[in-house]
């Protein structure tokens, strides 16, 4: 059977399966197609696949929801729209951080989110630093954490242990942690990880546990087929950043976004939260 066949007949599994997915899900077109959206970032939905990932994730209307480095605010859109009797908070960049494209981060979300106050009611700005070991939301208060291809950042700067520990100290018990990062194939030794930008679900899945999660689920929702992870610039080869420019851009564009795990973790119910605290 052919690669073209065979990434074709996973699509068609994979929206079969959206229908099921989809049916009890918060998530309803009126708040994919609104015009509070950046068009750009609906565009970008085909590779995304938000109303399936917050589904999978378990998203209700009146969570307490941490979205961690929300970047430009492509989720938050739609976590905003979504926690119609819950909380948002946005764990972006350090406002003290001394770096400047997190300075300038920061500063663009922040504008973006005081033009439309009516549409982010309930979102509180955060501050997320795993390298400070800092995340100022209060312990113990979130219904779920959610991260969208961060893992391999922390990795990079060797933070990633504190991150997840963190996160778990904000998460009551029971809590849901959601990750959606790229994948790298089994196996893929750690140096490779570090500069490509993939990871391996299993590195994922043990930084997790390490920081006292219990794996409660996998989906294929993000995945990719078409994708080898394997490219001259990592990940960042790919769409949305084409780093190669004009070079084999059709080919790159062609397999479009990373292949993507999508991992919901627990906090258990009943946690020893000092054992894990860091």
């Amino acid at each position: 059977m052919s690669r073209q066949l065979l990434a074709s007949l996973f699509f068609l599994f994979t929206l079969l399966s959206t229908v099921n997915v989809r049916a009890d899900g918060i998530i309803d077109a009126d708040i994919l197609q609104s015009s509070d959206r950046t068009p750009a970032f609906v565009e970008r939905d085909v590779y995304r696949h938000p109303a399936e990932t917050l589904d999978f994730f378990g998203l209700k209307a009146n969570m307490t929801v941490v979205e961690i480095w929300p970047g430009g605010g492509w989720y938050t859109e739609i976590l905003a729209a979504s926690l119609t009797e819950g909380k948002l908070y946005a764990a972006h960049f350090s406002k003290d951080s001394k770096v400047k494209y997190f300075v300038k981060s920061r500063q663009s979300f922040e504008e973006k989110i005081k033009a439309y106050p009516d549409v982010y009611e309930t979102l509180t700005m955060a501050e997320f630093s795993p390298k400070m070991n800092q995340l100022t939301v209060p312990d113990g208060s979130a219904d779920m954490v959610l991260t969208f291809r961060n893992v391999h950042n922390w990795l990079r700067s060797i933070n990633e242990a504190e991150a997840f520990a963190l996160f778990y100290k904000a998460l009551k018990p029971g809590g849901v942690l959601g990750v959606v990062e790229h994948r790298a194939q089994a196996n893929t030794d750690w140096e490779a990880m570090k500069t490509s930008g993939y990871m391996t679900q299993d590195y994922v899945i043990a930084l997790a546990e390490k920081a006292g999660f219990v794996l409660d689920a996998k989906s294929e929702i993000n995945a990719n087929p078409s994708d080898s992870a394997d490219h001259p610039k990592g990940v960042w080869t790919l769409p949305p950043t084409l780093r190669m420019k004009d070079k084999d851009r059709a080919k790159y564009t062609a397999i479009g976004e990373s292949d993507r795990m999508t991992l919901r973790f627990k906090k258990p119910a009943t946690s020893n939260q000092a054992l894990f605290s860091q």
